[in-house]
């Protein structure tokens, strides 16, 4: 039996390492580093910088594996199901490349482990089923509120942290005046009609090429899939992530 200590390293800049994910990183006997094809190559490049930055240059062993094409031919639910099993074959490949078997294995993840991410459903698909660790990381929520300097809720209400699939599929939820929108690749805020809301967007926050638009969402929308759309070219891959509330008082674009 191993260990996996699955660390979130927050947006990717390396400054939302947590000390305690910085001291996981060191003490790991081998890292796994997913790779997405070349237009996503600096998706690793950013975890190896990560792991340099975290071991001043003398980071442990790292084992890279590519990230199986996730299928929608047999429906949404069970493609997940079947994209989970071929990442777990895939992690216990690179588990068995390393000389000696690693008694600690470390994978970065993008924010919190906990938060939209699969890693620890994943984790269950191995056999045998390591001891899991999870290290906390700043969220992209938390990046984002902090970027647009706001507070998340109204005072005393609650907030909905959703996809943008559900946004398009089944609209608004009820009794929750504010949303927070991840894994949206069809900036799904455009099936919202009117004038009554507001909209704070940001991608690669924290980092060099950060980008922040908000607004009143009737005014923005087309502000953003332009922008959204230019740095999806240019950089060939976008992490991005909106918060939408109701009724917002009006105020002036950001």
């Amino acid at each position: 039996m191993f260990d996996l200590c699955l660390i979130g390293i927050g947006t990717g800049n390396p400054d939302h390492l947590t000390r305690q994910g910085a001291r996981a990183i060191r003490d790991a006997d081998l890292i796994l580093i997913p790779r997405k094809g070349d237009h996503k190559a600096d998706l690793a490049e950013l975890r190896e910088r990560i792991i340099d930055d975290a071991t001043d240059g003398n980071p442990p062993p790292l084992a890279y594996f590519d990230i199986p094409p996730r299928r929608s031919d047999s429906g949404y639910r069970q493609g997940v199901d079947d994209w989970h099993d071929a990442i777990a074959r895939a992690w216990e490949a690179a588990f068995a490349t390393a000389t000696p078997a690693p008694r600690t294995v470390a994978l970065l993840i993008w924010g919190d482990p906990s938060l939209y991410d699969s890693s620890l459903r994943i984790m269950t698909r191995l056999d045998p089923q390591p001891r899991v660790r999870v290290i906390a990381g700043i969220t992209a929520l938390q990046a984002l509120t902090a970027a647009h300097a706001i507070p998340i809720n109204e005072i005393g209400e609650p907030f909905t942290v959703t996809t943008g699939r559900r946004l398009r599929d089944e609209g608004w939820p009820q009794d929750t005046e504010t949303l927070a929108i991840m894994l949206d690749g069809d900036c799904s805020f455009r099936t919202l009609t009117g004038k009554n809301f507001y909209i704070w967007w940001g991608a690669y926050l924290g980092m060099e090429q950060e980008l922040l638009i908000s607004g009143r969402l009737d005014q923005v929308t087309q502000q953003i899939e332009t922008a959204r759309a230019r740095a999806r070219a240019d950089h060939g891959w976008i992490m991005d992530i909106y918060l939408l509330k109701k009724h917002h008082a009006d105020s002036a674009d950001g």
